[in-house]
């Protein structure tokens, strides 16, 4: 599988992650050897790049995916993990987790950008993951947290990166608007862009593209199916779309899209993967994989041919926004961009 390198630094990503948010138990139970096999079965794949936090499912994403990783040569893997959500002891736990993991709530988040904590932070993903470095840091949905995020944890993790000990740092957001102050006011190398270019939203060609392109920084796609919207050949009624109940408007369009990516022999969750390497700065797309069956799909979606012609005739038929890009060579084939 080809690489994409983040953008001065020496970390270079595979152009398709492992998302573990799921084998966190995000949602429902995830058994522990479903969830080694999916790793295996992306490591088989030829994936080198995993993604995990300590919010997904309270630190279990963290242990499962440092387990199934054991005995992998270190060098030839990229791990990222996230701070800004510190687990500390629940003194009022209810029995289950209420953030959307189906773990037990023994323990409770708490938002720490200061120094200690991000140092912290780091401290305790080793612990959890059994692991001796993280490649990549990203501070983790600082929305409500931007002067200590910016001011305390970005400086923290730019010491540590000074220092060898990490390779690239950065931010992860659902929102594109902090993520651009984030490149252009910070030292920031690479930003998680979750479901702000995809081929529902392209808001993020308004501010985080453009900015990554002018200051040559990297950016990494994640919620390219919106929830669930793009997921599948032919959309219905009831599919979520960015959490929450898709809107009757959008699944008609995302029709709209299935139907004109079938007509160029290709499907819309294989277009949706392709979708976000028209932008030059995007390096990778990262998928939550739960199974060895989901990542099997993934990776055949990943590797379909999807024609240029697409992204010409979507544009053309106003279901994408009229300056999205062509498409570029990158570390894909150019005809299948």
């Amino acid at each position: 599988m080809h690489h994409r390198k983040i953008q001065n630094t020496s970390v270079s990503l595979t152009e398709l992650g492992f998302g573990a948010s799921v084998i966190g138990n995000l949602y429902r139970v995830t058994p522990v050897d479903d969830a080694t096999a999916a790793v295996n079965a992306a490591w088989e794949a030829g994936l080198r790049y995993f993604d995990t936090a300590p919010h997904y499912g309270l630190g279990l994403s963290e242990r499962r995916l440092g387990a199934a990783l054991r005995g992998r040569p270190r060098d030839e893997y990229v791990i990222s993990s996230k701070v800004g959500r510190l687990l500390v002891p629940n003194e009022e736990p209810r029995g289950v987790d209420t953030w959307g993991f189906v773990v037990r709530d023994d323990l409770r988040r708490q938002w720490d950008f200061s120094r200690d904590g991000v140092l912290r932070s780091i401290e305790d993903t080793l612990e959890r993951t059994g692991l001796d470095r993280l490649d990549i840091v990203y501070l983790h949905d600082p929305d409500e947290h931007w002067r200590q995020a910016a001011e305390e944890a970005m400086p923290t993790l730019a010491e540590l990166r000074g220092q060898g000990v990490i390779g690239a740092i950065g931010a992860g957001m659902n929102q594109s608007a902090m993520l651009t102050r984030f490149l252009r006011e910070t030292a920031a190398d690479v930003v998680m862009l979750a479901g702000r270019y995809t081929l529902l939203d392209q808001s993020a060609l308004d501010d985080v593209l453009p900015a990554a392109r002018e200051l040559g920084k990297s950016v990494v796609a994640v919620g390219v199916f919106n929830s669930g919207l793009l997921s599948r050949d032919r959309p219905t009624e009831g599919m979520k779309y960015d959490y929450q109940d898709a809107p009757p408007a959008l699944v008609a369009r995302a029709r709209e899209i299935a139907e004109v990516c079938a007509a160029h022999g290709t499907t819309l969750p294989a277009a949706a993967i392709a979708f976000p390497y028209t932008h030059p700065s995007i390096i990778n797309v990262t998928l939550g994989m739960r199974t060895s069956e989901q990542v099997g799909r993934n990776v055949e979606l990943h590797d379909q041919r999807v024609p240029h012609s697409l992204w010409d005739d979507l544009r053309t038929q106003g279901l994408i926004r009229s300056d999205v890009l062509p498409g570029h060579g990158g570390g894909r084939d150019e005809r299948c961009l």
